[in-house]
């Protein structure tokens, strides 16, 4: 039973067709891969399966039907998002952030646990804790919206272009920490335009165009694929 599984999603924008009969599946401890132009659909995807986007279709997680679930129940029930853009709340402090990012748990102990964890994980945190968000650098905040989102303790992490906008010294570290967070047990969902960096980190992938998924096999066989090294890998 595949942990995430997505079946004929169709999403409009007015008379706009954004996600035209989607269908993919994530297996438990995956990192998976979705790549495609801007405009594609990928983020539209993101947050359709957050539920805050409508749409008709069907998905299920942990093998139950979520598409009458409320974002809140999703999140408790072990789905999350990282927002391209991040999203911090700017006038809170480090701590805060990370702080709200288990709003919905009730185990305090567990809660102070994932707290040392994420500082453990990003020792850049722990020096600003009680920074205010918004004067933290574009790839401080990536951390911390990354550290808000596993405070939730998630069993499938999506991740929305986490490398936009950083140094390329910065994007081999946010792409090490995808890594080192599968390990310890979250499957992922990865939304990137630097295709290459997210494909060498895959287990599989999936390319969206405009709305629909147009192929989908192992990211090894997907790295190598003409089509897809013209498109996306830059020949």
């Amino acid at each position: 039973m595949a942990l995430l599984e997505v079946k004929g999603l169709n999403v409009f924008y007015g008379k706009i067709h954004a996600l035209k009969d989607l269908s993919l599946s994530i297996e438990e401890g995956e990192i998976v891969s979705l790549i495609g132009a801007n405009g594609a659909g990928k983020t539209t995807l993101l947050t359709s399966l957050m539920h805050q986007l409508p749409y008709t279709g069907s998905v299920s997680f942990q093998g139950k039907a979520i598409d009458q679930a409320g974002t809140r129940d999703i999140v408790k029930m072990g789905m999350t998002m990282v927002p391209e853009g991040r999203r911090v709340f700017v006038r809170t402090s480090v701590q805060d952030n990370l702080l709200l990012g288990a709003y919905s748990r009730k185990d305090k102990e567990g809660v102070k646990k994932d707290l040392d964890h994420i500082y453990e994980m990003f020792p850049r945190l722990l020096e600003r804790k009680n920074q205010l968000a918004g004067t933290l650098s574009g790839g401080e905040q990536q951390m911390l919206a990354m550290g808000r989102a596993l405070m939730s303790s998630p069993r499938l992490l999506l991740l929305d272009e986490p490398s936009m906008g950083l140094s390329p010294l910065l994007v081999d570290q946010i792409f090490d920490t995808v890594v080192n967070i599968n390990k310890t047990g979250t499957t992922i969902l990865l939304v990137e335009q630097n295709a290459n960096q997210a494909l060498r980190i895959a287990k599989r992938g999936y390319v969206i165009e405009t709305g629909e998924i147009v192929l989908s096999d192992s990211a090894d066989k997907l790295i190598v694929n003409p089509q897809v090294k013209e498109a996306y890998l830059g020949g």
